[in-house]
């Protein structure tokens, strides 16, 4: 369990900034639950997803995307796994392949999070961001991600990886603009 709360230059969750917005999302309470719940709220509502808004510029580490407020999928979901980690919750990541354009049979990867709470053990939450047709919730034990795959060549993929996606982390730092980023979405 120790690996999904080890700080990473990716997943930076010791910087004072992400520390700083960590504690300002403490439950009161101190619950691990609500805890988990306002860092969710906090991604999915506050951070703007940069192809839904077309924003610049191209982040990937989490302290990026808190500065910057902005963030694709897989950059968001490394601001969440910071904030989680650095409220002491195990976080990780998982994946989806999605169909991207029918018409060119162009098929990418969504990234998400997986956390740790001792009531409900693993699970899967989406802070991508909602927008009509996307409604993704933080309802444990339920899971409620963005998308759902249903068309041939979709699925969720395995695994409960404790750092991001080698291929996601390069894209994000070659990348200059969301309209490249989109154009060279990884499959798998």
């Amino acid at each position: 369990m120790n690996e999904y709360l080890q700080t990473s230059p990716i997943i930076d969750w010791q910087h004072p900034l992400v520390l700083a917005t960590a504690e300002k999302l403490a439950c009161l309470s101190r619950t691990r639950f609500g805890t988990a719940r306002n860092c969710f709220e906090f991604v999915r509502d506050e951070i703007r997803h940069s192809g839904d808004f077309q924003l610049d510029p191209v982040t990937c580490r989490a302290s990026d995307v808190l500065e910057t407020g902005t963030g694709f999928c897989f950059a968001k979901s490394h601001l969440l796994a910071a904030l989680l980690r650095a409220n002491g919750i195990p976080a990780g990541f998982s994946y989806q392949r999605l169909l991207l354009n029918e018409a060119s049979d162009r098929y990418c990867l969504h990234g998400f999070n997986t956390i740790h709470l001792d009531a409900y053990g693993w699970m899967r939450i989406d802070a991508r961001g909602n927008k009509p047709g996307i409604t993704a919730e933080f309802i444990p034990p339920q899971e409620r991600l963005a998308y759902t795959p249903v068309e041939d060549g979709e699925c969720d993929l395995p695994g409960n990886y404790a750092e991001p996606l080698p291929e996601v982390v390069a894209l994000l730092q070659s990348c200059v603009s969301f309209a490249e980023v989109e154009q060279k979405l990884p499959d798998v």
